[in-house]
């Protein structure tokens, strides 16, 4: 009986990522003949169709090939791991891949690629930014180690670890009579104008908030990102409801003064945390990523929740 090799694997483990057979090869650096030879026999191996290929068509993996080209990465990314392992010494080597989602990623990626690397020189730390859309399929396919994201509507199977918490709060003009209280109660601000900030999970959080409260909001503009919503409420267009968040002076890209205050009674109350498959297991370099992340972002460290009330410039939005 023939046996599969880790070449094979780790050609057909790329497949995913291209609609066709001819971008995996270039991306792979073998002919297209070389490449199609190698699925061949790897589905005669395993007894199985793999994968559908029309020039026409393009290329679509069948549910079997989807199954085993995740399987075929987690099998290459622990014959890394135990390469490494037998490599490494007492320091960290290696790389590791993270997911950010994109609505906090400058309030989290910049401490993180700073900071990270140089407490541990060898480790190769990739980011990529992106919605829960984007980044759950890379986690579920091993082409990410683990990814931040809010614990709001996520699905099962997936472990976590928080990192900081997060609240929902109202950015307004220095100017808006509401400006001079401490804190508002959305039912204030439900005949404003909003700038309502579009992008899941932050559209419905909006929403359940003051549906909450029998309320619906009176929204004026939507659009799909933070600092166009800051920038229009520094132009006192509008008021804007956003997610607390590390790292961030309360001012427009524009430079114009915002005033954030918190919503009394609280409305959304959640978590940023890291998350990775219940069925894979952190490698050492995630596991340490996710501790200098708590470290300097958050729970166990200085952060939004140690010296908020103190510090209120560090306070920011989603």
């Amino acid at each position: 009986m023939a046996e599969v090799t880790l070449r094979q694997l780790e050609l057909f483990s790329a497949l995913p990522d291209f609609e066709t057979l001819s971008a995996a090869a270039g991306y792979l650096h073998i002919s297209e003949s070389a490449l199609s030879q190698a699925i061949t026999g790897l589905e005669k191996t395993v007894g199985e169709q793999l994968c559908v290929r029309r020039k026409a068509r393009g290329l679509t993996l069948t549910p079997a090939g989807q199954h085993f080209a995740v399987q075929a990465r987690r099998i290459l990314a622990d014959t890394r791991e135990l390469v490494l392992d037998a490599r490494r010494g007492a320091d960290l080597r290696g790389p590791v891949k993270l997911g950010c989602f994109a609505s906090f990623a400058t309030s989290v990626v910049p401490e993180l690629l700073e900071g990270f690397p140089r407490r541990h020189p060898g480790v190769d730390l990739e980011i990529t930014v992106g919605t829960n859309d984007d980044l759950l399929p890379a986690l579920e396919s091993g082409r990410l180690d683990v990814a931040i994201m809010y614990d709001m509507f996520l699905p099962v199977g997936y472990r976590k670890r928080e990192i900081y918490a997060t609240e929902l709060e109202a950015h307004l003009h220095p100017d808006h009579p509401l400006a001079r209280r401490r804190t508002v109660h959305l039912a204030d601000l439900a005949d404003e104008p909003l700038i309502h900030y579009e992008a899941s999970p932050s559209t419905l959080n909006t929403i359940q908030a003051f549906a909450v409260h029998g309320l619906e909001p009176r929204i004026v503009a939507r659009v799909p990102q933070i600092i166009l919503v800051e920038a229009l409420v520094g132009r006192g267009v509008g008021y804007g409801l956003l997610m607390s968040r590390p790292n961030v002076l309360p001012v427009s890209v524009e430079g114009r003064p915002v005033a954030v205050r918190r919503l009394d009674p609280p409305a959304t109350r959640a978590h940023v945390v890291g998350i990775w498959p219940e069925d894979m297991a952190l490698t050492p370099r995630a596991a340490a990523l996710l501790d200098y992340a708590v470290e300097k972002l958050g729970c166990e460290g200085p952060g939004p929740q140690a010296g908020a009330e103190a510090r209120p410039a560090a306070r920011g939005m989603i």
